[in-house]
């Protein structure tokens, strides 16, 4: 699957602004981490996992990480991309549990790029350039602020990459500086 299809499957079943940008910033997201990572081969196929991880929410919320696999399957996209994005729902909508270290890349930085981009938002800068990891460690520790983005998941997608949940914000942090203003 090419990024051109995977964007025009995407934009079949999302048409929200929001939901459109988050695509694009996973998916960058996850292309930073590949070439981190040493996985620089795989760098689309990461990309696209992270451009379609959400494509059944927009349309079909209440079977998210479900809906999503019959569509793939339905188009006859490759097993390893419906894997893929469906396990970002472990623990959550299903029991497909993260395996590949992409896969648990994905898991740990698609609720965290929202907490950051929430963040963001709240600076005088809306600039994430400038944003350190005690500002977002501050925000984190308040339950209240961006409420919907799931501090447990992102805690375990931490544990599942070994890494400490400071690594893992600060890793995120200089992903999105490469690609957000």
């Amino acid at each position: 699957m090419t990024r051109e299809e995977a964007w025009e499957l995407l934009t079949e079943y999302n048409q929200d602004e929001f939901h459109l940008q988050h695509a694009q910033t996973v998916e960058n997201t996850m292309r930073y981490f590949a070439r981190e990572l040493g996985f620089e081969e795989e760098e689309d196929f990461w990309g696209i996992v992270g451009l379609l991880h959400d494509l059944d929410f927009e349309k079909y919320p209440e079977e998210h990480c479900i809906k999503s696999q019959e569509i793939m399957k339905e188009r006859g996209i490759d097993e390893k991309i419906i894997h893929a994005t469906a396990s970002h729902g472990y623990a959550i909508t299903v029991d497909i549990k993260p395996e590949h270290e992409m896969e648990k890349v994905l898991y740990a930085v698609d609720e965290l790029t929202g907490l950051i981009g929430a963040v963001v938002l709240m600076r005088p800068s809306k600039s994430v350039q400038d944003l350190t990891l005690k500002s977002v460690k501050k925000k984190y520790k308040s339950k209240n602020f961006a409420a919907g983005c799931s501090r447990e998941v992102i805690e375990r997608g931490a544990d599942m990459l070994g890494w400490t949940l400071e690594d893992l914000i600060q890793r995120t942090i200089d992903a999105l500086k490469t690609f957000q203003a």
